[in-house]
């Protein structure tokens, strides 16, 4: 009798229960909450639930009791979806415009900067030169500009277009201080091969040459890093998140809305779990990321000191002035060697004042301009400071936008939402980048998959840091020429040669087993809900009590 009494005492209390998300009421919950919350995103409430419903149909969220339908589940995984990549665009966009702003600042400053070493030529030197300046206009602005068509990325070899210049100025001055020959082409010809030697223009044209070629190949390739590191944003920002992350999204966003807990926020280092997996090619990014931002601060230092550009473009027409006042101070010497080695002229030009014209105007003299130390000084500080805050952008993005936006700070709350329950998350979290996501317990992830267009934008970090580490030397590259250092760095980068190309690696799956401080929800092994294992208590506690009552 004694057993009897036990036996419909547990049978009692199995009934009686309180399942997972009940108050213990027996009553089912009100769904007034999450029918507020859908309809306010703009969902019409056809069909969804007054109160709690059994959910064996949700295909993401546990299928313990919920408010949510079939088609509520997809609704809000689609906001989830949208949510997410606004926000990672939006992280994207805000780096993006701090580049594009550098970039901007830095291009209109180098471009004012030579537009005002043009000025200042244009204006000293005719009232020096005279006729030799006026005559010969175009070889000191075709000059000009070309040092901006290279300057803005055109494919042109700034050491020839250098050496054209002095050349074709050579030519002109020559003939224009011995207007009273006839020169032919073909003896001038013979003069520029003189030019070697002789060395007419002392030693400037070295000196110019040196020093324009290191401060224009460091300023071409500085805002080439700008727009190609603001470049690689935006396409990885762009990047479709995959279906197994959005299932994670959803699941941590507004599955405790379907679960009655809308105000439990989700677990700090449950959603670092979720968005590191999420994330994980994005992550690989940071080392070539971290060597562009490198590289940049090292060139951004060649832009100060006594070769900054400031002294570089302002001081080139009073360089170029000393050249030729060298040339005119030693024409009679040169033209003596020149007659010597090409021949003597015939008499029969337009002018014979021409030499003489040159020595009675005197030296040509260019007044410094002045610089702009501070304004250039700030630029680069202002630079500095931004390359060195965004080195660690990529593998800091999933924590800032989990502490900004999405998750409780408390890494220990018993209240956060670990999705499946109030309750405090137990697993660790993982590590950066795709390899490390191999025991993710949130997103399923075939680390032998890289996202194709993250590994291009990755081999584009590494072809710019190449040209940028060679323009730091001074040293110009040739475009196509980046075959020196294209492996991959981080995990889960391409294996081979052909990465860029399209094939991607095949790394050997070693199905290794998953281990989970907990079993996961979103291994496709969805748990039943206390609530449903009720009936299949009570009916073996009621088999019980007739085999007791039998005896």
């Amino acid at each position: 009798m004694m057993d009897f009494a036990v036996v419909i005492a547990l049978v009692l209390c199995a009934l009686t229960v309180p399942g997972f998300g009940d108050t213990g009421s027996g009553k089912a919950q009100s769904c007034s909450d999450i029918r507020q919350f859908y309809n306010g995103n703009g969902f019409s409430l056809k069909g969804v639930p007054q109160s709690e419903i059994s959910g064996e149909h949700l295909r993401i969220c546990p299928q313990g009791y919920t408010c949510c339908t079939s088609v509520m589940e997809d609704s809000l995984s689609n906001l989830s979806r949208t949510e997410m990549q606004g926000l990672i665009r939006d992280a994207g966009r805000a780096l993006q415009a701090s580049l594009n702003g550098q970039y901007k600042a830095f291009d209109d400053y180098l471009l004012e900067l030579l537009n005002r070493s043009e000025v200042v030529l244009r204006e000293s030197y005719p009232p020096v030169l005279g006729f030799l300046y006026t005559q010969n206009t175009r070889v000191f602005s075709d000059l000009y500009t070309e040092l901006r068509q290279y300057y803005r990325g055109s494919n042109i070899n700034i050491e020839e277009a250098l050496n054209e210049f002095w050349a074709h100025l050579l030519e002109r001055l020559f003939k224009g201080a011995n207007g009273q020959y006839l020169i032919s082409d073909d003896y001038l010809e013979c003069v520029s091969k003189q030019s070697e030697t002789l060395r007419p223009f002392g030693d400037t044209p070295h000196d110019i040459k040196l020093k324009v070629t290191r401060t224009f190949v460091a300023a071409r390739y500085f805002v080439q890093g700008l727009v190609v590191g603001g470049e690689v944003v935006r396409k990885v920002s762009q990047v479709p998140l995959s279906p197994e992350c959005m299932r994670a999204i959803m699941k941590m966003t507004y599955c405790r809305h379907c679960r009655g807990v809308p105000s439990a926020r989700p677990c700090a280092n449950y959603c670092a779990n979720v968005l590191k997996g999420c994330l994980a090619n994005h992550a690989d990014l940071d080392t070539e990321w971290r060597n562009l931002a490198d590289a940049m601060l090292q060139v951004a230092n060649r832009f100060e000191g006594a070769s900054s550009v400031n002294v570089v473009f302002l001081s080139l027409p009073k360089r170029i002035s000393e050249a030729i006042t060298t040339m005119m101070d030693n024409i009679d010497t040169f033209n003596t060697k020149v007659f010597q080695a090409c021949g003597n002229l015939r008499e029969g030009g337009t002018s014979n004042t021409g030499l003489e014209e040159v020595k009675k105007r005197g030296k040509v003299t260019v007044q410094d301009s002045p610089t702009s130390g501070a304004r250039l000084e700030k630029l680069v500080s202002d630079v500095s400071r931004r390359l060195r805050d965004m080195q660690s952008y990529w593998v800091s993005l999933p924590s800032t936008l989990c502490s900004d936006r999405v998750a409780t700070r408390a890494q220990a709350d018993d209240t956060c939402w670990n999705g499946m329950a109030r309750a405090r998350y137990l697993p660790e979290v993982m590590g950066d980048g795709l390899a490390s996501q191999i025991n993710n317990p949130e997103v399923e992830i075939d680390i032998t998959k890289p996202d194709m267009t993250i590994r291009q934008q990755i081999m584009q970090l590494k072809i710019m840091t190449n040209r940028l580490r060679n323009a730091f030397n001074g040293n110009d590259v040739d475009f196509q020429d980046t075959s020196d250092d294209v492996s991959g760095s981080g995990s889960g980068m391409c294996a081979d040669d052909n990465c860029a190309r399209g094939p991607r690696l095949m790394a050997p799956n070693t199905d290794r087993p998953k281990l989970y401080a907990y079993p996961p929800e979103n291994k496709k092994v969805v748990k039943a809900s206390a609530n449903h294992n009720l009936p299949f208590i009570a009916l073996y506690l009621l088999s019980l009590v007739t085999l007791l009552l039998r005896r």
